[in-house]
């Protein structure tokens, strides 16, 4: 079911709800330049396990309001995750992809309102990304800039930047992330400001990732494709320290796409570990 919720500052998000009231409560926060759509059958999957999931689209992506300022920096993130379970009144389990990852993360460490994550499973990113392979990313989406002429082109690109991938035959599926505009070229679906308007002091955003970090409790599980580079070892060293209860999985043959690279596998993996811990 498309559901609706009033973010920070009055912005309308845009979600697919599952599941019965009834049932505990996972949230999935997709990566930076996705929608809610990247998941692919994660949300049905939870579902069957009698999960209550809320896929969401973040500010300024897919069908969700673009900040009019271009206000995307993580903790409005967070007070958009905030209003939510406050609004659903009831904590949930948060499944955080790159970018969603970090929302989750900071909410989890959050000192005041960490009452609302009862666990979290961090995909494909650390305590922060590492910087080399964040650049690939931002380059990829960077790239898209100017549109393409139609989705057959979206799909090259996306096939150049994922070789791994086998490119699928009907890429019509790629039309839920893209908007056709009045010049007639397809876009990516979320405000090109998210990528221009990124936290100016990188290394503050590192030192609240890492004190966040230092303050979460609640189950945790750190997922990496094993052909990632936004997630190295390294980083997952340094975020294992860090958060000393975390278990660890690393999923082969996916890159930093886990779920749409794996998705049973995936899906799987977090399943078993939020049935584990159920709250």
């Amino acid at each position: 079911m498309i559901t609706t919720f009033e973010g920070h500052d009055s912005l309308k998000l845009t979600g697919d709800l599952y599941g019965s009231d009834s049932h505990d409560l996972v949230v999935l926060l997709h990566g930076g330049g996705q929608t809610r759509h990247a998941w692919g059958n994660t949300a049905q999957k939870l579902e069957k396990q009698s999960f209550q999931v809320l896929s969401l689209d973040l500010r300024g992506h897919g069908d969700s309001d673009w900040h009019p300022n271009g206000d995307y920096s993580i903790d409005s993130h967070k007070q958009d995750i905030i209003n939510i379970l406050t609004f659903l009144d009831k904590p949930a389990a948060l499944v955080g992809a790159s970018l969603g990852g970090m929302i989750s993360l900071s909410l989890a460490g959050d000192t005041y309102k960490n009452n609302l994550c009862r666990a979290l499973v961090m995909v494909d990113v650390g305590l922060f990304p590492d910087p080399a392979g964040a650049s690939k990313v931002v380059g990829f989406m960077e790239s898209g800039t100017n549109g393409f002429s139609d989705i057959e082109e979206a799909a090259d690109a996306v096939a150049n930047y994922l070789p791994h991938r086998k490119r699928p035959r009907d890429v019509k599926g790629l039309k839920k992330n893209l908007r056709l505009k009045e010049d007639g070229r397809y876009y990516w679906h979320w405000d090109p400001r998210f990528i221009n308007k990124r936290d100016s002091s990188f290394d503050d955003f590192q030192s609240k990732q890492v004190e966040a970090a230092s303050r979460v409790k609640i189950p945790t599980l750190l997922i990496r494709g094993a052909l990632s580079d936004v997630l190295t070892m390294k980083d997952v060293d340094n975020f294992l320290k860090t958060v000393s209860h975390s278990e660890y999985k690393e999923i082969e043959n996916a890159a930093h796409m886990i779920a749409g690279d794996r998705n049973d596998i995936f899906a799987e993996a977090a399943i078993d570990f939020l049935q584990k811990h159920s709250f």
